[in-house]
């Protein structure tokens, strides 16, 4: 018969071991903030320092030239400028990301210059159908519309279906109608032209090629710690009537999350849509703790070819990320600390 042995140990003599363990599952559990460690481009950490709020817009990203004559120019730097200052002020006074966004957002619509509003480009119908999108990060809730022909302010619009509806995406009629439902400011779809957006249609179909530019987003923190994002668009000149981009697509081209960051992208929507570009960076950072920084570039030359356009985004920290491959992209940036600027190259 084998006999087995066994071996006991006097439970004084457990303590140490047991002391061990503990120190170790402590030190391997940690908050939040430990798990997040950003890094700079230098691979030196960076601080967790926490912003009082901030925010980041974008007029959209394309072949923007250099040559543009000085009125030009000055008349997009200071309609940034403006909106900026609009969601600055609104968020130093303790109101909400939500608040800003939609705020920010329709001052971009009602701004002839931006591709979205009134400014909207036109299908190869010479018609404009609208598209925006608006997310909540504190719960994931979003709104969204597309294909609107009548709604002055579309960002508007997304948000009442965020708040005000079970659903997260209307199109076409059923939008229309919400429209209504809700006594959203309308307009004839003439409102929307400008002699400068017909002859881009004009030109786009000699070429028989499309293009766009000028889609506007925002992206903020406020001094509640939320975050939100937004996202309007008259879409692509010479579309095809019936085409959605990513601007109306929660996870494309719009995503909040306070777990991680606020995303709006501007550029060509097919490669966003593809690519899930909002939710992907914001994934990035929560799943590798990379910074916000280094997770949009992944994304922006690491997923997209060069040319497609570009992101904003600002993360639970407060801290911005302005990423583009576009030779240029209308943009501004502003936080509790003093930065406040606008851009184009």
């Amino acid at each position: 018969m084998v006999r087995k042995s066994f071996h006991y140990f006097h439970p004084v003599l457990l303590i140490p071991v047991l002391l061990l363990l503990s120190v170790t599952v402590i030190s391997s559990c940690g908050t939040d903030s430990d798990h997040y460690s950003p890094v700079t481009e230098k691979g030196i950490p960076e601080t967790t320092e926490q912003k009082a709020f901030a925010i980041a817009l974008h007029g959209g990203a394309g072949v923007i030239s250099k040559d543009i004559d000085p009125e030009t120019r000055d008349g997009y730097l200071n309609a940034l400028d403006h909106a900026l200052r609009i969601g600055y002020e609104l968020l130093d006074a303790g109101g909400t990301s939500l608040d800003a966004v939609e705020a920010v957002v329709r001052y971009l619509e009602d701004d002839e210059r931006f591709n979205a509003g009134k400014g909207a480009v036109f299908t190869s119908e010479e018609r404009h159908e609208l598209d925006a999108s608006i997310m909540d990060g504190r719960d994931l809730n979003a709104g969204a519309v597309a294909g609107i022909r009548t709604v002055k302010n579309p960002i508007t619009m997304a948000r009442k279906i965020m708040e005000e509806s079970r659903h997260v995406l209307l199109s076409g009629d059923g939008a229309e109608n919400f429209a209504s439902l809700m006594d959203l400011e309308r307009v004839d779809n003439s409102y929307f032209n400008t002699e400068r957006r017909r002859e881009q249609l004009h030109r786009a179909q000699e070429r028989a090629s499309a293009g766009n530019s000028g889609t506007v987003g925002v992206a903020a923190l406020d001094r509640h710690g939320n975050l939100a994002a937004g996202t309007s668009t008259g879409g692509m000149t010479n579309k095809m009537p019936g085409r959605i981009g990513d601007s109306p697509l929660i996870g494309a081209g719009t995503y909040a999350d306070n777990n991680s960051c606020a995303v709006s992208a501007t550029g060509h929507g097919e490669k966003f849509i593809r690519n899930a570009v909002a939710y992907q960076i914001c994934a990035i950072m929560e799943y590798t703790g990379v910074s916000l920084q280094e997770a949009a570039e992944q994304v922006i030359f690491g997923k997209l070819d060069e040319g497609d356009g570009g992101i904003i985004a600002v993360d639970r920290y407060g801290r911005i990320a302005m990423v583009f491959s576009s030779p240029g992209m209308f943009r501004g940036a502003a936080d509790s600390e003093g930065r406040f600027e606008v851009a184009i190259w």
